[in-house]
């Protein structure tokens, strides 16, 4: 039976990224989804791009966009840089363009473009950057922005802890839609962990990659996931998004 596997926020890390991709068991038929933010943190945001696209050919891959995407997808259509993205890195991945041609750029607008806001599997799994507000699901939500967004899901299901659904009339609304729901957007390392954290039904795959810590590939029926070294630890001199 085909296995999905689920990755965290890249960040621009592709040695993380490679190395972990080579010790997971990854067979033909198997799922590779991907939780956004592929940019903004390392020196190799642009080769990030290129090795995803790559990979996409061989392997059955989604890809969920998260907002240093959109951050990066404006710019490569053209759009000044948002000076908010700048404070966040946007620079290192603007400079990790400079040797790509307007015709390679894009084709990395292409591929942000055609980037899932969230995917929901045969097994009524969410997977999201970011989170969601409506209580009726993503399908109904206002504001697209809140998928690569929003925080208020994961502080619920934070709050939420391990209560049982049956014994609470209170017991959050979003959380009963779906059986699993797996996010990136806020590094477990803000929780003193650089492993994921489990809290209701909702899983945080984001262990710190863009910072000091992992980056990391979970199977989603058993759990079990793999990581790789410290990013920074593959990137001497550099800083990530670590306060310089």
């Amino acid at each position: 039976m085909p296995t999905t596997f689920v990755i965290g926020d890249v960040h621009g890390g592709l040695r993380a990224l490679e190395q972990v991709l080579n010790i997971v068991p990854v067979f033909e038929g198997d799922l590779l989804i991907f939780l956004g933010d592929y940019v903004d943190g390392w020196s190799q945001s642009a080769q990030t791009i290129d090795y995803l696209i790559q990979l996409s050919t061989t392997h059955n891959c989604v890809f969920i966009k998260g907002n240093h995407d959109v951050w990066c997808e404006k710019w490569l259509l053209g759009e000044p840089p948002d000076p908010n993205w700048m404070a966040h890195n946007g620079g290192l991945t603007i400079k990790s363009y400079l040797n790509y041609s307007k015709t390679q750029q894009q084709e990395h607008a292409a591929f942000f473009q055609q980037m899932k806001l969230y995917y929901v599997d045969d097994k009524n799994r969410l997977f999201v950057h970011a989170g969601f507000t409506s209580m009726h699901g993503p399908e109904k939500e206002r504001d697209q922005s809140n998928f690569y967004w929003d925080r208020s899901l994961w502080e619920v299901a934070l709050a939420t802890g391990n209560c049982v659904p049956e014994q609470s009339k209170y017991y959050p609304k979003r959380l009963l839609l779906y059986d699993e729901i797996f996010i990136g957007h806020t590094p477990t390392i803000n929780y003193d962990t650089d492993k994921p954290i489990h809290a209701s039904n909702l899983w945080n795959i984001d262990t710190g990659a863009a910072f000091y810590g992992k980056l990391t590939v979970m199977d989603v029926n058993s759990k079990i996931y793999w990581q790789s070294d410290t990013v920074r630890d593959l990137y001497p001199g550099e800083t990530g998004r670590n306060v310089r």
